[in-house]
């Protein structure tokens, strides 16, 4: 037979209508053109018969039944046992839970009839995708998938984190190759960025990122960075964190939740009223830094997440203790 999209066999289609069952006995007629009204007569009063009879063993089974103590079985009661209770349909079934959040979200990846639009499934900040840029499933996840190239990124329309205050990001990321700049996550306007996630040279070798821009916009504005690595650097998913707390003037980056380093910021962080970006980052008025590879389990909140926390964050999950502002690609 056919798999499920694959069209039917010439044969199938060339043939007409199907083969029909093997061919049958003719079923039994009278031998004259009238009808045996007396053998009609006695085969009705034989169902009558038939008819009555059931009735009263059924009646009889039943009393049996309630003085047995058969209540319960028929009235679906059962022993009380989980086997007894009735097989839930899929309108009745609730959805299903992000690792014990109160109100479970919707998973679905992209926007309802726009498969160019990755859909924050907690808030409202949906990322439109650039024309080389795709929402790809992988098993029971979806991943969005860049080419490292100008037409290859997503961006929300309004402004996600507020750098001035506190605040968390934190992504899985698989790159293709580990060379030169590349950002997969960053805010800024149409100047400069105000943080960046991603990856970049350090000291000649490929280092995980976190980086923030606390001068004035420009060639050469200031800025502070926090590096780390991981066993490997290329083609395997890593899940970076990079945190912000606004009272200790801190930043800090998670590599598959360990902690890599930490730095002071000596001020502000340019409060950039631009929105959030995927895989590209604003510098010099310009797009540069694109993403060669995927990424999904975005996640983004308005705190600086503490150790405990960042131990919280499964890959594609949520952490029931606290709420992100805006969540992309979970699973």
């Amino acid at each position: 037979m056919p798999g499920p999209y694959e069209a039917p066999p010439a044969s199938w289609q060339q043939g007409g209508a199907f083969p029909g069952p093997a061919s049958e006995p003719e079923p039994f007629r009278q031998r004259s053109d009238q009808p045996d009204w007396d053998a009609l007569a006695d085969r009705s009063a034989s169902e009558r018969r038939r008819k009555r009879v059931w009735v009263v063993v059924g009646t009889v089974t039943v009393l049996a039944l309630l003085a047995g103590g058969g209540t319960f079985l028929l009235l679906g009661g059962g022993d009380g046992k989980a086997d007894d209770k009735p097989t839930a349909s899929a309108s009745d079934s609730p959805a299903p839970s992000q690792s014990g959040v109160k109100n479970p979200i919707d998973l679905t990846p992209t926007v309802a009839g726009d498969p160019t639009t990755v859909r924050d499934q907690i808030g409202k900040a949906n990322l439109k995708m650039g024309p080389e840029a795709a929402v790809f499933p992988i098993d029971k996840r979806h991943e969005i998938r860049t080419k490292g190239n100008a037409n290859s990124f997503a961006e929300s329309q309004q402004r996600v984190v507020d750098p001035s205050k506190s605040f968390t990001v934190s992504a899985r990321l698989w790159n293709r190759s580990p060379k030169g700049q590349q950002i997969a996550v960053s805010q800024g306007n149409e100047k400069s960025f105000s943080f960046e996630l991603g990856l970049d040279e350090v000291n000649g070798k490929p280092s995980w990122i976190f980086r923030v821009q606390t001068g004035t916009p420009g060639a050469n504005a200031s800025t502070t960075t926090v590096t780390g690595t991981s066993s490997k650097m290329e083609k395997t998913f890593s899940e970076l964190t990079g945190t912000y707390d606004a009272e200790k003037k801190v930043i800090a980056l998670y590599v598959n939740g360990k902690r890599t380093g930490e730095a002071p910021v000596p001020a502000d962080i340019f409060p950039a009223p631009g929105p959030l970006q995927l895989a590209r980052s604003r510098h010099q008025d310009q797009w540069v830094s694109p993403w060669q590879g995927a990424m999904d389990s975005l996640r983004v909140y308005d705190a600086a997440l503490p150790q405990e926390r960042i131990d919280a964050l499964k890959p594609g999950k949520l952490d029931p203790m606290v709420t992100p502002t805006g969540s992309w690609l979970l699973f």
